[in-house]
Order: C-alpha cells, then sequence, then structure tokens
C-alpha cells in the first residue's frame, strides 16, 4: 500500500463559525457536530476566529480511492504507530483516509511504515 506525504504542515482549530475558513486550501477538513465546529486545515491559513488552536501537525495520505468494502486498513496503521508511541488525529473522506501526527513524531511514524512494508511516496 502507497502512503502520499502531504508537504504542508497542519492545525487542528476550533471554531466560533465558518465564516472566516478559506475554502479555497488545499485541505480544509470540518467536523461538526452538538458540541462544537473543528476545523484542521494548513497552518498558513488558520481563520483569525479561531477559539482554539492546536498547531505543529503533519499528515500523509492512503494513496488510491479506499472502496468502503475494505476493512482494518486505518486499524492496522493506527496499531503500528501506536507500538512505536505515536499518537495519531484522523480524518477519512469518501475517498481517502489521512493521518495526522506531530511534526516531531512524524519521521519517526514514516520509517515505522516504511520497515512495515508500506510504499512511502515523498
Amino acid at each position: 500500500m502507497e502512503i502520499r506525504i502531504l508537504e504542508q504542515d497542519f492545525s487542528v482549530c476550533k471554531l466560533e463559525d465558518l465564516t472566516q475558513v478559506d475554502f479555497s486550501d488545499e485541505f480544509c477538513f470540518i467536523g461538526k457536530t452538538d458540541e462544537e465546529l473543528s476545523l484542521v486545515c494548513s497552518t498558513k491559513r488558520v481563520p483569525s476566529n479561531t477559539v482554539e488552536r492546536e498547531d505543529g501537525w503533519r499528515a500523509f495520505r492512503i494513496q488510491g480511492t479506499l472502496d468502503f468494502s475494505l476493512i482494518g486498513i486505518l486499524s492496522r496503521i493506527s496499531a503500528l504507530l501506536a507500538g512505536c508511541g505515536i499518537g495519531i488525529f484522523a480524518v477519512s473522506t469518501y475517498n481517502a483516509d489521512y493521518i495526522l501526527t506531530k511534526a516531531e513524531q512524524f519521521e519517526a511514524g514514516v520509517k515505522a511504515l516504511e520497515e512495515d512494508g508500506y510504499e512511502i511516496i515523498r
């Protein structure tokens, strides 16, 4: 399985509302529940109406369109990284899964994936 490294830095934010979100950002993930409104975006594009934020995230994408019938892909990767003491923040879209780790753990995570047989694309 191929893993593509995403080159930008990411931030995880809690927002007041969506009015200042830059939807032209190449990566922009929004989550809304009855308790909060969250955004994952490029650090350079964090909206000014952010209530809370955590910077210092890096990300990779599990390459290819992932069929909904595939089981255990995210579980296997998260277990591998957890075994190395690396926490993750996962985001899924219709086509793909994205895994973020703190920047200081990112290269160790990539190395662990590579050693486990994943093809890393930079």
